[in-house]
């Protein structure tokens, strides 16, 4: 099988990474939800056996397919969303709002108008809203000093070390080198893992217009706003252009559609996962990086299959550890957002309000960053041109078209579109 001759070490790394920095930064906000609806712990561990089971096949059966990396995550901002606003509905409900969700996903994908939104965005402002999304992560991994100087030290060395000698498996051997750590000073919690099959539990819908205004409404607008909008910047950032995101959002309202009975509330597009998986630090062949979507989407099976015992597992990892390896493994995509972001001086003040305004994490109306930052980088291109003569070729055009933002020809994260002929 082509999976296995393509499969490497930092492929299988990234695609691990990727649910460690996933998982564990958000799996809590998860549970809150959970038990807003007032889950049982057997409801509860259904949830992460539906979400695990989704993002897995979502995310390795469609890489394997096209053989190109697409991540499915679930919807961090709607957990929140959920554990918020579940306060007074039943589980029943909560199902019936997870079905409604999923159905105007399916609609957004079928009819193709979230994939003509994000067409007429101009390259600048998409760079600038992912680089906006991934920093926070690259500053996490920094300010983790304060409370574990000499693990970030640790692995910040090991990391740049790496990136001289061994530059393929950089973050590999920083993840090992950190593991080692914190092992030998007894800072994993072996105590959180305990080893049990997960079984799904069946929640029958309950349709309410309260629950639909409430909870199925606001739960589709961050997931399109703050989760599906950068999981589409990461995906033409990274150089995969031509996947067919209307497909792509059809067949994750599809998986949630099938899978909200058992708690699946939302799935989604992936930006920061995506962008581990999709970049230089998983493989230097682009057309070799869907081995790493793979990866991360068995490994999300077993943990629906293995829910407690996954999750424990993961949370074992002090926290400063998981905040500096993902920082450290999206460096290099956060540099040439940025980049690519800054290239042109007519979008630069514009690209700069993109990323300042989604880098500050501001909600408004309970939408997220990553949504008002394209408003504010948009409004503020608008008020640019006003008066000024159209220019001859749309950016979001040739933005959609070509899927890059930085040549493959760095060191930077942003690889070239597989396939694509390279110009001299």
């Amino acid at each position: 099988m082509s999976f296995f001759k393509d499969l490497s070490l930092s492929a299988f790394t990234a695609g691990f990474v990727a649910v460690l920095v996933g998982f564990t930064s958000s799996v809590a906000i998860v549970f809150q939800a959970a038990q807003a609806f007032g889950a049982t712990p057997e409801v509860a561990a259904s949830w992460m056996w539906a979400l695990g089971i989704g993002m897995g096949l979502a995310s390795a059966l469609p890489s394997l397919w096209w053989k190109k990396p697409v991540m499915i995550a679930w919807s961090t901002p709607g957990a929140a969303v959920l554990a918020v606003a579940g306060v007074g509905h039943g589980m029943g409900e909560a199902v019936g709002a997870f079905i409604v969700c999923a159905l105007l996903i399916v609609l957004a994908g079928a009819t193709g108008w979230f994939e003509r939104v994000m067409n007429r965005i101009p390259m600048a402002i998409a760079s600038a809203l992912l680089a906006g999304v991934l920093a926070r992560f690259g500053l996490a991994a920094f300010t983790a000093a304060q409370t574990a100087l000499p693990l970030v030290l640790l692995m910040l060395g090991t990391y740049l070390l790496g990136k001289r000698m061994l530059p393929r498996y950089a973050v590999p051997l920083t993840l090992l080198v950190a593991i080692v750590f914190v092992a030998a000073r007894g800072e994993l919690a072996w105590s959180r893992v305990h080893f049990t099959l997960t079984w799904p539990v069946f929640t029958m819908p309950v349709f309410s217009w309260q629950a639909v205004v409430s909870l199925a409404l606001p739960l589709f607008v961050v997931t399109m706003a703050s989760q599906n909008l950068p999981g589409v910047a990461a995906i033409r950032a990274a150089g995969y252009g031509e996947l067919p995101v209307s497909r792509l959002i059809t067949l994750s309202g599809l998986a949630t559609l099938v899978l909200a009975p058992f708690g699946a509330f939302a799935l989604n597009l992936s930006a920061i996962t995506a962008a581990i998986c999709m970049g230089r630090e998983a493989h230097e062949d682009p057309a070799r990086r869907y081995t790493a979507a793979v990866s991360c989407g068995a490994i999300y099976v077993v943990i629906g299959l293995f829910g407690a015992a996954v999750t424990g597992l993961l949370t074992a990892f002090p926290k400063e550890l998981v905040a500096a390896i993902a920082g450290l493994a999206l460096l290099g995509t956060i540099g040439s957002g940025l980049a690519a972001a800054v290239r042109e001086e007519s979008h630069r003040e514009a690209a700069l309000i993109t990323f300042l305004v989604t880098l500050s994490g501001v909600t408004l109306l309970g939408v997220g960053s990553a949504f008002w930052g394209v408003v504010a980088g948009a409004v503020a291109l608008a008020v640019q041109r006003l008066g000024r003569r159209p220019a001859k070729a749309s950016a979001g055009k040739d933005f959609a078209a070509s899927g890059n933002i930085a040549p493959d020809t760095s060191s930077s994260n942003m690889a070239a579109s597989p396939g694509a002929r390279k110009t001299p």
